[in-house]
């Protein structure tokens, strides 16, 4: 595990968030009432995405390998960056999402909780897990969340993002005004 200190001054370089849908944008659970999938995002997780992109000035990316409607139309309602919803390996991805971007893995935040996620997460500048993520993801993880995913996990690392790159405070400002 890093040091409080070495772990800020890798929230200061990200330029580049990423993270997996299912069980870190969501608890995981998927409901099918029909042939319609229904998946329940966070409130806070979205509102954090948008300070993220318009206040931070960060590039925002999901990456998961389950195709998912529910997740196409909450990425367009939020105007993530770069969507990726394909069976393929996630590294591959956000490989090219990085040329897309101009950006190197030590600037990327990759949030997973899945073997899956296991390479971005081995990558990634800053890789981090929610509470419940495998044990092999875990291991990997340079921050772990207290808050589970689906229920605020992204806004908390967005929050340390804005933090360590000196923006929160300005926010705070704004927002009380």
């Amino acid at each position: 595990m890093l040091t409080n200190e070495q772990l800020t001054e890798r929230w200061k370089r990200v330029r580049l968030f990423l993270c997996d849908v299912d069980g870190v944008l969501t608890d995981g659970t998927v409901t099918f009432s029909g042939h319609e999938e229904m998946k329940q995002f966070h409130v806070f997780d979205g509102l954090g995405t948008r300070l993220l992109r318009e206040h931070g000035g960060i590039k925002v990316g999901w990456i998961s390998a389950r195709p998912s409607a529910a997740t196409t139309r909450r990425a367009e309602e939020l105007k993530v960056d770069f969507l990726y919803q394909d069976r393929a390996p996630k590294v591959a991805a956000i490989e090219g999402i990085l040329a897309r971007a101009g950006c190197r893995w030590e600037e990327v935040c990759y949030m997973g909780d899945d073997l899956v996620d296991l390479g971005a997460l081995r990558r990634a500048g800053v890789a981090v897990c929610v509470p419940d993520a495998l044990p092999a993801a875990l291991a990997l993880a340079h921050y772990v969340t207290a808050r589970p995913g689906g229920r605020g996990a992204v806004r908390e690392v967005i929050e340390l993002i804005l933090k360590a790159q000196n923006k929160w405070e300005k926010l705070l400002r704004d927002y009380s005004a």
